[in-house]
């Protein structure tokens, strides 16, 4: 008898918050580009996050532009994008989610998934991991207290 084992791993993670806000003005600080670069795309954001629309974020600590490329948007639900892979040649795919708990409160996901299991891949992956988990920390402190943390951070 022999066994194999499938060789390549499914290279994915997924982060979440609570935000102390009701979901419509979590969702807006999201897809609104003037909101978004209070708090994360620190050198700007081209367009809202409409479904179909191209978005080229910047970010003072990493050169860009970064072309988002929206796949799918529902309104205080869903916004599905997809953009390159740090090691190029193939693209992946971010989801982030939006939950109302209560009146007050959102619980907001994301997942990001598709690197090549590579070396770089792997790096890359844990490297966006940091970063979305770094935004969900930004937009929590600039919806709920009106602060950038990654002001002065880059």
């Amino acid at each position: 008898m022999t066994t194999t084992m499938a060789s390549s791993r499914d290279l994915k993670f997924k982060v979440h918050t609570k935000v102390g806000r009701p979901l419509a003005e979590v969702f807006e600080a999201v897809y609104d580009p003037g909101r978004l670069k209070g708090y994360f795309t620190t050198g700007g954001a081209s367009a809202p996050l409409d479904e179909g629309t191209r978005a080229m974020w910047e970010f003072a600590d990493h050169p860009g532009p970064f072309p988002v490329d929206v796949i799918r948007m529902v309104r205080n639900e869903l916004i599905a994008f997809e953009w390159d892979a740090q090691e190029g040649g193939y693209r992946t795919r971010v989801e982030m989610r939006f939950e109302a708990l209560d009146a007050k409160t959102t619980l907001v996901t994301i997942s990001e998934s598709g690197w090549r299991d590579t070396p770089t891949g792997l790096e890359s992956s844990y490297g966006n991991c940091q970063g979305w988990s770094q935004m969900l920390s930004c937009l929590k402190a600039y919806v709920e207290h009106g602060i950038n943390l990654r002001e002065g951070a880059y």
